[in-house]
């Protein structure tokens, strides 16, 4: 695609998304950090082409497209990433989306006027009690955002333990304050929950503690460790 192509299709999402979206707070990507274009950006022009009348693609499709920008790309997870955690309407065959004619390894732009189904944004919380924990749990009918086991009722993993929702961290290494609190039943917001950062669905989204490595096997740690010398070429890490 030329730059024009590109600059026009980006303005084609930001319309529909000021339009339909904005409000429900799906995360809108800048086009471009620095000199480059954002790899989410990028996903979602391609994705987005002659809307409404998109058509399914599949990964390896859209890796090829990205890497003439990111030439050192293989492992695309934009569209994926972009549905049921950034709200945007992207249905993916691998997640097992209900629509028939998506296969493993595929992904298809449904509708840029609705948000992928079942999303949840924290800014959409409304103040109903005055009270933002009361009202967060109402948000997620009072069941664990991890587990779903419901508040007064037998966990769902420990029967003989009946739910009691606290204040979970999504990202641990930010104060715990709105925007950033999931409910948690005591089980799922457990000692080891500084390891992880969750996102809005009580999903593992990321290491919140580099710690988490030691517990892994040699044969991960060592996979860990050669993405991260090539990511950094080598480079010898710093003791500050």
């Amino acid at each position: 695609m030329t730059e024009n192509e590109i600059v026009k299709q980006y303005g084609l999402l930001k319309e529909y998304y000021n339009k339909f979206l904005k409000d429900k707070n799906v995360k809108f990507p800048n086009l471009k950090t620095g000199d480059n274009y954002t790899k989410d950006a990028l996903t979602l022009i391609y994705l987005s082409l002659n809307y409404p009348n998109t058509k399914v693609v599949s990964k390896s499709e859209l890796t090829r497209f990205i890497q003439e920008y990111y030439p050192d790309v293989n492992d695309v997870q934009q569209a994926r990433h972009l549905g049921a955690q950034k709200g945007w309407y992207i249905v993916s065959g691998t997640r097992n989306d209900n629509i028939t004619n998506i296969k493993p390894g595929e992904y298809k732009l449904i509708s840029l006027e609705s948000t992928y189904p079942g999303f949840t944004g924290q800014k959409r919380i409304e103040t109903i009690s005055g009270d933002y924990w009361e009202d967060l749990k109402l948000a997620y009918n009072y069941r664990c955002a991890t587990c779903g086991s419901k508040e007064g009722e037998a966990n769902f993993n420990w029967p003989e333990t009946i739910t009691k929702l606290q204040k979970g961290h999504m990202d641990p290494n930010k104060p715990l304050e709105e925007g950033n609190i999931i409910p948690q039943c005591e089980k799922c917001n457990r000692a080891d929950r500084n390891y992880w950062i969750y996102d809005e669905k009580g999903r593992v989204v990321k290491i919140a503690n580099p710690k988490v490595i030691d517990n892994c096997s040699i044969k991960i740690q060592k996979e860990v460790y050669a993405r991260l010398y090539k990511k950094f070429n080598g480079e010898k890490p710093s003791e500050n």
